[in-house]
């Protein structure tokens, strides 16, 4: 079974930080990649960031790149997003993904298994 385990969201004012995990089980980091995605209510849950295991590859969306930085802890089968810089339209549900696929696009049509979300608030 494929467990995802998101934590770390809240209330920030624009221009603070935030940092995003994500504990995994049931699968090794080895394979394929694993992402964020944000969503908000009633709009489309879209790519943020994902890593892929075989090179590193890493994708960020144009939206934060500068700002947003994923990381993984291999020994503890947990991937971080850390969230700088924060403006309000980074309030969003944040979801955590895995396995899937990370190129030069990250669609969640690609992600099998879902966390249950963790919500950031950013206030102006």
């Amino acid at each position: 079974e494929v467990r995802l385990v998101e934590s770390g969201g809240g209330l920030v004012k624009a221009g603070g930080s935030l940092r995003l995990s994500c504990a995994a089980s049931g699968f090794t980091f080895d394979n394929y990649a694993i992402a964020w995605f944000r969503q908000v209510p009633g709009q489309a849950r879209l790519g943020v960031s994902c890593i892929r295991f075989s090179d590193g590859n890493i994708y960020y969306t144009n939206s934060v790149k500068g700002r947003f930085t994923i990381s993984v802890d291999n020994a503890k089968n947990t991937v971080y997003l850390q969230m700088n810089n924060l403006v309000p339209e980074d309030t969003a549900v944040y979801y955590c993904a895995a396995p899937g696929l990370c190129g030069s696009y990250l669609s969640r049509f690609e992600y099998s298994n879902w966390g249950q979300g963790t919500q950031v608030t950013v206030s102006s």
